[in-house]
């Protein structure tokens, strides 16, 4: 059996391979994900963003950060290095030599592979007398000859070379390693072993255990664990917290601490710069001795917050603190969303404590759109927009325009709009009309249903129901632009107003003057419509089955027969028979007729109830499809860039969808943040029908996580029913005779085996 052999790389040669290939590998990732991106897009993409968003602090950071940063040049050289030490290691292993060369006998003795055998002696004759030892020859050589020649000579060593290449037979299996024979020297051994115990027991140690402790720390959404901790027990402690009492818990959050996140600073100036801005801002429970609401990095972060609210100008040493803390807010009131969500699910589930109410989880959505448009929540919606001042407000709150909200702007012709801010010039009229342009308008549309039962517009007690709310995304422009080509101008709508006036006036007259053509019309319409009750056939059909109509038609039919048998007495008392005997035959034809007329419209309602069936199930199969690839598609999550004068980071639109009931204020269905709504998105919301039937009134509420005065809230009317009987399927119905046919066997075995008994004994 052969055996192995081990052998470092003395030249050098297959170290390069190995060095290569690493290297590939590290170079090639890293050029993929860590390659700048191109920069001239980001620049087009912001300079078309600049004539809506030019003002907004965000992109004038970007832009500042874009200019200043040489990260990418830095990330660029980088990767060109390690590409050049790639490309140099490529030619350096492209030139190497082979080392392992097949053994050719023929090669050795310089003949072609057709020689005879009388050549092959001649040859090795000629070159054992120049290469022999004895004769002052080169003793290597002459063992190689020596071997060629037996490998051509000899029948075993031809053999040996035939099956494994070499004469001798098989040799050992070579392992090479692609090290330099360098570290195994004992020379460098103690450098090696320094260098194997830094990497392996120092450096990998320290780098796995500063990633995993950092890792437990968060959650994964990349909030501290500590800090929603923090969220649950004072929701679990304060379930209607007002919006002061939300700020401080916020504000409390543990990312706001040094000791627990090194972006947080404390700097020593705050010592007065922060009381500076306590005095300014009143009062905001300085006092309040409750930890952590009195530590000092809960009451800066909360000073910061109500200051970026209230639209003050801080130190410059604050601005810095001030954008890290408004840049983490909206993630922690997520995050505090959240745990509202788990605290109300607990309570619906286990009961035991109150879930937070509705106002709570609320008011954590509205305080988020304070934040990022840096208003307070008794600020008009009107101040997100660009060169709004309070001062401003009078002009439009007047009694001749009364314009409060976003929408009450976009409704106002361009001549009111334009006379009413008459305060601003022409640039500053055409930017607000920009940006209010680019403000989001969404259509919610509705649609309730069980799904995966047989009547799915039937809500029966404790079932699931699932309500398909359709989101549309549209510009304000193409709002206003609409309602602007529909409304008529102003001499057109004092048109219309006389030409009403006059059809009004000429309606009045005719009623005055012709109230019996209007009592006749009434009348014959009124016999319209009873002809037309009669001739529908769907009552008759229901009255058959309730059992009622053959009466009807008999009385009816008997009242109709009346006058006839007086007259016919009148003319001929002869013949009674004969009439009896023809009413006989005409109430037989009818009762064909109505069962023809009643099978032809069995026939009409199946063929309607198989198409309805056949139309749920191709809705039940679209809608199935349409979940299954809502689960397999990743959607992206950038939507349409936010307008926020205040914020420092560039936010995405975003929304929450949910249900509620506003009278118990408690919620139905857990918020769903959309976070996908470009233009169209279809959202499933599911909850638990009430467990007792009669009418409920919920609303469906959609609230936009970036803007004031833009939330949607449309009604959502519940008819719970009662649930179906559960009937037993037929065969867990098992018949008494069997019973009693199983009875007596068993009876008869245990007299058999008492007899049996008796025997023994």
């Amino acid at each position: 059996m052969a055996g192995q052999q081990f052998q470092y790389d003395d030249s050098g040669n297959t170290f390069f391979y190995f060095l290569t290939s690493f290297v590939g590998l590290i170079v090639i990732p890293a050029t993929y994900y860590f390659w700048p991106r191109d920069q001239n897009a980001e620049q087009l993409r912001l300079k078309s963003l600049r004539r809506v968003h030019g003002r907004c602090l965000w992109y004038r950071l970007r832009l500042m950060k874009s200019q200043q940063s040489i990260i990418p040049t830095l990330k660029k050289a980088g990767l060109l290095f390690g590409w050049l030490v790639f490309i140099l290691l490529a030619y350096k292993v492209s030139k190497l030599d082979r080392e392992y060369q097949e053994y050719n006998p023929y090669e050795v003795l310089n003949l072609d592979p057709d020689a005879s055998l009388s050549e092959i002696k001649k040859r090795y004759h000629v070159l054992s007398l120049k290469y022999h030892p004895d004769r002052r020859g080169d003793e290597a050589t002459f063992m190689r000859i020596a071997k060629a020649y037996a490998a051509l000579t000899n029948e075993q060593s031809r053999s040996n070379w035939i099956n494994y290449g070499n004469p001798d037979g098989p040799g050992a299996t070579s392992f090479g390693i692609a090290l330099p024979a360098w570290i195994v020297d004992q020379k460098n051994s103690m450098l090696v072993l320094l260098v194997y115990g830094l990497a392996f027991m120092v450096i990998l140690p320290v780098v796995v255990g500063t990633w995993w402790y950092r890792s437990i720390r968060y959650s994964g959404d990349q909030i501290l664990i500590n800090t929603t901790q923090l969220f649950m027990h004072f929701m679990y402690k304060t379930p209607n917290m007002n919006m002061k009492r939300l700020t401080m818990v916020l504000t409390a959050a543990f990312e706001f601490d040094p000791r627990s996140n090194k972006e947080a600073t404390i700097r020593p100036t705050d010592n007065i710069v922060v009381p500076q801005l306590i005095r300014e801002l009143g009062n905001i429970n300085v006092k309040k001795k409750e930890p952590p609401f009195c530590y000092p990095y809960s009451l800066k972060a909360r000073v910061l917050v109500l200051a970026h609210l209230a639209r003050m100008d801080v130190s410059e040493e604050l601005e810095e603190d001030q954008r890290f803390v408004t840049r983490k807010s909206p993630a922690l009131l997520q995050e505090m969303i959240n745990v509202g969500c788990q605290l109300t699910m607990m309570a619906n589930s286990r009961g035991g404590f109150h879930a937070p109410r509705l106002v709570t989880i609320e008011n954590c959505m509205k305080l988020t759109q304070m934040i990022v448009q840096g208003l307070q929540e008794s600020k008009s919606p009107l101040l997100q927009l660009p060169h709004f001042e309070e001062e401003h407000l009078r002009f439009c709150i007047s009694k001749k325009y009364k314009v409060r909200t976003l929408q009450d702007l976009v409704s106002l012709r361009d001549s009111d709009r334009r006379s009413m801010l008459r305060f601003l010039g022409e640039e500053k009229y055409d930017e607000v009309m920009a940006v209010l342009g680019s403000l989001p308008h969404i259509n919610m549309d509705t649609k309730l249903q069980v799904l995966d039962d047989e009547d799915s517009n039937n809500i029966t007690a404790g079932s699931i129901v699932t309500v398909t709310v359709t989101l549309t995304r549209k510009r304000m422009v193409e709002v206003f632009e609409n309602e602007q080509e529909s409304s008529p101008c102003p001499g057109e709508e004092a048109g219309n107003a006389e030409e009403a006036q006059g059809d009004a006036n000429k309606a009045k007259t005719k009623v005055w003057q012709n109230k019996n053509k209007g009592a006749k019309k009434t009348a014959k319409s009124k016999k319209k419509k009873l002809t037309k009750k009669k001739a529908t056939p769907a009552p008759t059909k229901a009255k058959q089955a309730n059992g009622n109509v053959a009466g009807n038609e008999v009385a009816a039919g008997a009242s109709a027969a009346a006058p006839k048998e007086e007259e016919d007495d009148a003319s001929d008392r002869g013949s009674e028979s004969d009439d009896g005997e023809a009413n006989k035959d005409s109430g037989s034809d009818r009762e064909e007729d109505s069962d023809k007329q009643s099978d032809k419209q069995s026939d009409t309602e199946a063929d309607e109830m198989a198409g309805d069936d056949e139309e749920e199930w191709e809705a039940l199969q679209q809608s199935i499809q349409r979940r299954e690839r809502a689960l397999l598609e990743t959607k992206s999550k950038v939507t349409h860039p936010v307008y926020s004068l205040y914020f420092p980071e560039e936010k995405q639109e975003w929304w929450w969808l949910y249900i509620a009931d506003r009278r118990d204020q408690t919620l139905v269905s857990m918020p769903y943040h959309v976070c996908t709504l470009k233009d169209t998105e279809e959202v499933e919301l599911k909850f638990p029908a009430p467990s007792k039937t009669g009418n409920y009134q919920y609303s469906v509420i959609l609230r936009s996580d970036s803007y004031m005065g833009l939330d949607l809230i449309k009604p959502l009317k519940l008819e719970v029913h009662e649930a179906k009987a559960i009937l037993d399927h037929p065969q867990w119905d098992i018949p008494d005779t069997e019973d009693e046919d199983e009875e007596p066997e068993e009876s008869d075995g245990i007299e058999d085996s008492e007899e049996e008994d008796e025997d023994n004994d």
